[in-house]
């Protein structure tokens, strides 16, 4: 499947994992892509090389999506780059393992300022451009702990939850002008984690619990965000689409 022509993606956090396999299944679609990190230069630029391999035009931007002016600039460089911005994928997130009555103002703070925060500062300097093209596809990346809770994440499970609250409103508003917006909800997946925020976790012996019986595979997430990204989806909007395996059903 093939995206609209000149469609244009930025995904934030994607220099790693799961938003890795997202730039690159746009840029596999023929997207131009903007690679984005916080601070991994280096693997930055070589995923951008990968997308544009794949047949995608990609430049790198880096910046802290909890800070309003990285957003701004961020954006500026795509737009400068490719004339507009009609998809993105607000992927940015971090996920500390702290217990609630550990945990700092700061730390609380923090982490609602880069995993959804950062999402409205997209929608801020984004949505402009979609409604001057009747035209967007907006991606919130969430979790399976947003919709059923965990222990030690009371901040993440907060800000993913809350991320879908911001899908719904932007749909309810943006929907008149051409203008979806859906979650994406991934469960457990094949991919790198710091094991000081996910002790004794195995994602493999997880997998054997779940109706599919194995965890998944980043292209699989990708694969979901491009055809979200394209016309095909117009008709899916508000929604909290779950790839997780048969983890959370609903």
């Amino acid at each position: 499947m093939r995206l609209r022509a000149n469609t244009t993606v930025l995904v934030t956090g994607s220099t790693k994992n799961l938003g890795r396999a997202a730039v690159l299944a746009f840029a596999e679609g023929g997207a131009n892509v903007i690679v984005s990190g916080r601070s991994d230069v280096d693997r930055a630029e070589a995923v951008a090389t990968e997308c544009e391999k794949a047949g995608g035009r990609a430049i790198v931007s880096m910046g802290d999506m909890s800070v309003p002016a990285d957003v701004e600039r961020v954006v500026a460089d795509g737009r400068a780059a490719f004339g507009s911005i009609n998809v993105y994928v607000a992927n940015a997130a971090i996920r500390p393992h702290q217990a609630v009555e550990k945990l700092s103002y700061e730390d609380w703070d923090n982490v609602l300022k880069v995993n959804l925060s950062s999402a409205f500062y997209l929608a801020h300097n984004i949505v402009p451009m979609m409604l001057e093209q009747g035209w967007g596809r907006i991606l919130h990346t969430s979790g399976a702990d947003g919709f059923v809770g965990w222990e030690n994440r009371a901040h993440n499970v907060t800000a993913k939850a809350g991320i879908h609250g911001l899908t719904k409103a932007l749909a309810k508003e943006l929907g008149p002008s051409g203008v979806t917006a859906n979650t994406v909800v991934p469960g457990a997946f094949d991919t790198t984690r710091d094991p000081v925020n996910y002790p004794n976790w195995n994602p493999h012996v997880f997998g054997t619990t779940l109706p599919v019986r194995r965890i998944g595979r980043p292209e699989e997430y990708g694969a979901l965000c491009r055809f979200l990204g394209s016309d095909e989806s117009g008709y899916i909007s508000g929604q909290a689409i779950h790839i997780s395996g048969g983890q959370v059903m609903v």
